[in-house]
């Protein structure tokens, strides 16, 4: 197959691995900056321009497209499915994920375990939002926040009004969350492609960190998950409609909750951890469903 890898770097670990696992596999592997395409929108005949030269003749793409570059790189993956190229992640599905507020609007919607969440948009009633959630410690999560950015932990009533009201100040978007102390400081990286788990790892916020991202400098290790973590992770990226996801859990007192479905998930931390061959069962994905094209987003919201 002839398969276009949408990433803004060639050299990032999870697009290399990716392309040289494809060619293992002997497929025709593209890395195309989607910053960089330019897009004929026509009725008659829908064109992705790049450096000049239509892209034509691909059977799939594999969008990576980066947190702060939604909007435009839906737009290509949106031209690419105007095309009637695959993709294991449709635009309307990556869209959908990164809005955190929508992602868990429509998980809530299903039945999916969440924390306690609380959303406003008026500084006058932070005493309210604060008691939907249960009160201090809770969690103050900026909207638009990626890799631990924009999340703090607030340990008093006093600290969490504080807190948000620096951030409605400055009219920024948050969610405010129940603090799962249980949980403590770790949660559980599952990797979704297709319809099952293929990898999952236990990441252990560093000391005295509660946010247990990579990034942060916390650990990870390879983990076995129980049917009920397995299933609500399956569930998750399953109403997000997306075919590769990294679903993050926690373990609490009433069970598995969702904190956040990633379109883009990355492939070092989880290879690193499991020892998993995460692109190649990627692209086992793409080898049995791109010729047939018949994986369509059917997620209303």
């Amino acid at each position: 197959m002839k398969i276009a890898i949408l990433s803004q770097d060639s050299s990032l670990y999870s697009t290399r691995r990716l392309k040289e696992s494809g060619e293992q596999r002997g497929h025709e592997m593209y890395v195309i900056d989607y910053l960089r395409c330019y897009m004929n929108i026509t009725s008659h005949k829908p064109m992705v321009m790049y450096g000049g030269k239509p892209l034509e003749g691909f059977d799939a793409i594999i969008p990576r497209i980066g947190a702060s570059k939604t909007f435009y790189g839906t737009a290509v993956v949106r031209q690419f499915e105007m095309m009637g190229v695959f993709t294991p992640n449709e635009s309307q599905a990556i869209s959908r994920s990164r809005d955190k507020l929508r992602c868990l609007q429509l998980l809530a919607r299903e039945g999916i375990g969440l924390p306690v969440t609380g959303f406003a948009h008026s500084t006058k009633d932070i005493d309210g939002l604060i008691n939907v959630v249960g009160g201090a410690p809770l969690v103050i999560k900026l909207l638009e926040g990626t890799q631990g950015i924009g999340v703090v932990l607030a340990e008093t009533y006093q600290a969490a009004k504080s807190v948000i009201e620096a951030f409605r100040g400055l009219d920024a978007n948050i969610l405010v969350q129940e603090f799962i102390k249980e949980a403590g400081g770790a949660d559980l990286r599952c990797f979704v492609v297709g319809e099952r788990v293929v990898a999952s790892m236990k990441r252990q916020g560093a000391e005295g960190e509660f946010r247990s991202n990579l990034h942060r400098g916390g650990s990870a290790q390879k983990v076995k998950l129980t049917p009920g973590e397995r299933s609500t992770a399956v569930r998750a990226a399953k109403i997000m409609g997306l075919k590769v996801a990294g679903v993050d859990l926690l373990r609490s007192n009433h069970g598995p909750v969702v904190m956040e479905v990633n379109s883009s998930p990355g492939l070092e931390g989880i290879e690193t951890a499991t020892g998993v061959d995460v692109p190649r069962k990627i692209m086992e994905f793409l080898e049995k469903y791109a010729a047939q094209g018949n994986v369509r987003d059917r997620t209303q919201g």
